[in-house]
C-alpha cells in the first residue's frame, strides 16, 4: 500500500511539473487581447484564469495613502497616483465601468475558482517620489502577500535593480525576476531567481539563455505577440513567455505538445 501511495505522488509530482514546463504562458497585464477588456483590471485577470495561463502579469504603485493599486502608467485616466489617495482615484472609472483595482482584490480574484492556479506576476513599478518610496512599495507588497498566505502564487519583477535586491533581502524565499539587463551571473550572485528581459536584449546576448540555464536560473522574455517570435523563443528553450496575445500562444504550445 505504501509503495502504490508512494507511485501515486511521484505520478502526480512529474504530472504537475510537465504541465508547469509545458505552459510558458504569461498574460501581459491581464489577458485584455481577447475581447474589449481594460488592460490591468480586474476582468482582465480572470480572463487569464479562465485560460489557464502559467501567470498574469500586473503592475503595482502605492497612492499616497499607502494603499497598493494595479495600474501601468503613473498615471490613472490623468490622475498622478503616488500623490492621490486611493479614495479620490476611485472617482474614475475605466471603460468597462472598473474602478482602479487594489492587490488585494486581485489577490482574492487570484484564489477564487483557480484550480489551475495561475499565478501573480507582481511587477513592482519604479516610484516618481524616488527610491525610498519604491522600497517602501516593496516592504508593502511582501507584507501582504505574507498576510494573505500567497507567498507560492507570486512572482515579482522590477526594473529597480537595487529595491529588487532589497526585496530579496527583506523575503529570501521570494521569487524575484530582474526586469533590469544585467547578466545571469550578476543576478546569480545577488540571490534573484531568473531573467525578465525584452526580446532584444536575448537578441544582442544569445548566450544569456544558456547561461541562465546553466545557474539554475529562469528566463522570461516579453512583450512577444509575433507568432514567428513566439516560435523563435520556445526553440530557444526559453521558460516563460509574456505576451499581449495570451490565447494565441497557449494554442502553439498545446499543438507543439501534441506532436
Amino acid at each position: 500500500m505504501l509503495r502504490r501511495n508512494l507511485c501515486f505522488v511521484l505520478s502526480l509530482f512529474m504530472f504537475y511539473t510537465a504541465n508547469a514546463q509545458n505552459n510558458p504562458v504569461i498574460a501581459h497585464r491581464g489577458a485584455w487581447a481577447e475581447k474589449t477588456i481594460p488592460q490591468n483590471s480586474r476582468a482582465s485577470l480572470k480572463k487569464a484564469i479562465e485560460l489557464k495561463c502559467y501567470g498574469s502579469e500586473f503592475d503595482v504603485h502605492l497612492t499616497k495613502d499607502n494603499i497598493l493599486v494595479v495600474n501601468h502608467d503613473n498615471e490613472f485616466l490623468g490622475k498622478d497616483i503616488a500623490s492621490a489617495t486611493y479614495k479620490e482615484l476611485l472617482s474614475l472609472k475605466m471603460s468597462n465601468g472598473e474602478t482602479i483595482p487594489t492587490v488585494e482584490e486581485f489577490i482574492k480574484i487570484a484564489k477564487k475558482k483557480n484550480k489551475h492556479k495561475t499565478k501573480l506576476i507582481y511587477e513592482i513599478k519604479t516610484s516618481p517620489l524616488g527610491r525610498e518610496r519604491t522600497k517602501e512599495t516593496v516592504r508593502e507588497s511582501v507584507d501582504l502577500i505574507k498576510k494573505m498566505k500567497m507567498e507560492d502564487m507570486t512572482e515579482f519583477i522590477l526594473f529597480d535593480y537595487e529595491s529588487a535586491k532589497e526585496l530579496v533581502a527583506i523575503y529570501p524565499q521570494a521569487k524575484v525576476h530582474s526586469l533590469t539587463p544585467v547578466t545571469p551571473q550578476k543576478i546569480k550572485e545577488d540571490g534573484l531567481t531568473g531573467l525578465d528581459f525584452h526580446f532584444s536584449v536575448y537578441d544582442k546576448n544569445p548566450t544569456y539563455i544558456p547561461d541562465a540555464k546553466k545557474l539554475g536560473l529562469k528566463t522570461n522574455v516579453w512583450t512577444v505577440n509575433k507568432k514567428e517570435d513566439m516560435v523563435r523563443f520556445l526553440d530557444l528553450g526559453i521558460d516563460y513567455i509574456t505576451t499581449d496575445r495570451a490565447a494565441e500562444l497557449l494554442e502553439i504550445v498545446k499543438e507543439r505538445n501534441q506532436k
